[in-house]
Order: C-alpha cells, then structure tokens, then sequence
C-alpha cells in the first residue's frame, strides 16, 4: 500500500531532511509540498542537492487538496503550527516538528514559550514523539509532537536510567554542544559565517533554554517526583550534529547495563562497549544514536556522552519513525542507510 504524504514547511531544513529520506522509502510518495514564501518554486530551486528528484511544485497551504492526503508533516515555526494544525481535517495523521504540542501542560508551554496556547484540546491529544519511549502510543495517535532535538539526545543518555533510580536524581549535570543547522534557515546576524565560525559559545546559561521544558516533563513522569537538570547548550561551528556530556552520580558498570537493557531491541540506537565515547561524525546523516559510558575519575561520578545527527535522529528521521508507526509500516523502513563518512 502506498501513503501519500504533505509536508507543509517544506523550504526549511527539516522539509529538505524529510524530502531525502522520504525518497528512500518504498511505501510513501509526496504528494504536496509547501512553502508559503516560496510558492510557485521547484525544490530543486531551493534545495539544488534535490534536483534529480521529481517532486510536486511549492505550493501553498490553502491550495493543498488533503482529500487523498493520508499524512502530513508539519515543518513549520512555532507557534505558526498550532494556528495550521488547527485548520486541518480532523482525521488527517499529522506529525508536528515543531514545538508547539511537546508540553502537555498548557501553563508550561506559556511558561517557557511566552504566549498562551491557542490549541488546547489538540495540545491535550498530542503524543509525544520520542519513538523508543511512546511506540505503542504513537501506533494509535492522530497528532504526534516531534521532541526538539537537544531534548532527544538528553532523554536517549538519561531517560532509563532516570526510570531506573541508578543515579542521583538531584546531580544531573547536562552540558551539550549543538550544530548551527538547529537554529533554523532563516537568515540571523548571529549565524552569519564571520559572527559563527572559529569559535562556539554558551547560550541560554542558567536555565533559560526552551528545552528545558521537555526534561523537566519527561523527567519528573518517570521519576515520579520532580526532577530538574542543570544544563548548557553551546553552538558550535558544524553543519550537522549533537553532542550531550552529562554527568552524573551513580556506578557506571551499573549505569552501562542500565542502558543495555533499555535499548536492547532498539535498531537505532547503539550503546558503545564502556570507555568508549560517541562522535558526532560517527552519526552524520543517519537516524541513529550512539550513546557511551566512562567511569569518572572522581569516585562514584560517571559520564554519559550521546551523539546524534540534530536534523535526522533528532528531527526529520525521527518523525519518518513516528510516521511508519502511525501509518502500519515497518518501523525501520526508509531509515537504515549507514551515516556518512568522513
């Protein structure tokens, strides 16, 4: 059976990430594209590496029939998502990329997003789409929140073995350097190559980072108590890519079966022998997520190092993920090519 599938934003990187593994995948075509700014064009004239694909003209959102749409994903700004979502057919599948319906809690998403939702109820039914943790949820879900993606690679290093109660729940330190691609495509002074390059910088210190959201929810439900993390995200001059260090205090012989028990079954997720520690360039362009554990050197304290590709694993792929799920396909399907090397 073949699925057709929209995706709105489609201008953006996660529209252009979803474009090219969608293309990998035998059982969905695309059938719209859109791009509101960009309407009229071709995707080979906004993305050139596109350009041997036969792909559906830009369009824009009201011009798109969802008659015969089995799917839609979502690509959008926050905010601008909730006010599209809303408008579409109510037994349309959607899986959001955007962080509109990740906080359950209304009062959380003003909180740390600054506005009141206007979408309560579909924020209320949304799943949150962090596969491994909500398969069985996803399956039967009609809208899935994709996670953001600094929050992924800090559930993917700590969500077990929170769970498991084998770390100290109140010494979490999270310190995790994110590529440039995470801030979006649109065009800031901060990201221009002469303000960005040879160098990265903190940003968001104290608390301030949106993400933070997401861990304290996700957190505190496996807890079962609250949970707060310290955490500082950097921006670092790379195209692609997550690295998250997180400290913690627990044994690390224990924290290593934790995870190997957790991610067993898991096909994208790779736990590395103890010692070892992940890369980023070990992850580019792929869905996976290599994950490591060392004994620290200070007596009863362990590092965690996970290392994803932001855009595939921590966005598009992982949306593709939930979309074989909500859809009956395979759930590797479309995902298992090999990360590019060198």
């Amino acid at each position: 059976m073949t699925h057709k599938v929209a995706i709105l934003g489609a201008s953006g990187y996660t529209g252009a990430e979803l474009v090219r593994l969608i293309a990998q995948h035998p059982n969905i075509d695309i059938a719209a594209l859109s791009a509101e700014r960009k309407a009229g064009m071709t995707m080979a004239e906004v993305f050139q590496h596109l350009r041997h694909m036969d792909l559906p003209r830009l369009c824009k959102i009201n011009e798109i029939d969802f008659s015969g749409i089995d799917l839609c994903f979502c690509a959008l700004p926050h905010k601008t998502s909730q006010e599209v979502i809303s408008g579409l057919p109510k037994d349309l599948k959607i899986v959001d990329l955007s962080a509109d319906f990740r906080l359950r809690d209304p009062e959380e998403y003003e909180k740390w997003y600054g506005n009141p939702h206007s979408a309560v109820e579909l924020q209320k039914e949304a799943v949150y789409g962090l596969s491994e943790f909500y398969r069985e949820e996803i399956k039967s879900a009609r809208l899935v929140a994709g996670t953001g993606c600094n929050a992924a690679t800090g559930l993917f290093a700590l969500r077990p073995l929170v769970a498991a109660g084998v770390i100290d729940l109140d010494e979490i330190i999270l310190d995790l350097k994110c590529a440039v691609s995470g801030a979006g495509r649109s065009l800031k002074e901060n990201l221009l190559h002469a303000e960005l390059s040879e160098g990265y910088h903190a940003y968001a210190v104290g608390g301030a980072h949106r993400h933070l959201g997401e861990f304290d929810q996700e957190f505190s439900k496996v807890a079962g108590r609250p949970v707060k993390v310290q955490f500082t995200p950097h921006l670092v001059p790379s195209n692609r890519g997550i690295l998250a260090t997180v400290y913690v205090k627990g044994d690390a012989d224990v924290i290593h079966e934790t995870l190997a028990n957790a991610y067993a079954e898991e096909p994208f997720i790779e736990l590395l022998p103890i010692g070892e520690a992940p890369s980023t360039r070990h992850v580019r362009g792929s869905n996976f997520c290599h994950i490591g554990v060392t004994t620290d050197r200070i007596e009863g304290r362990t590092i965690v190092v996970a290392a994803l590709d932001n855009l595939t694993k921590g966005s598009s792929g992982q949306a593709l993920q939930n979309a074989n799920l909500m859809l009956g396909e395979e759930e590797t399907t479309g995902l298992m090519m090999a990360p590019l090397f060198p």
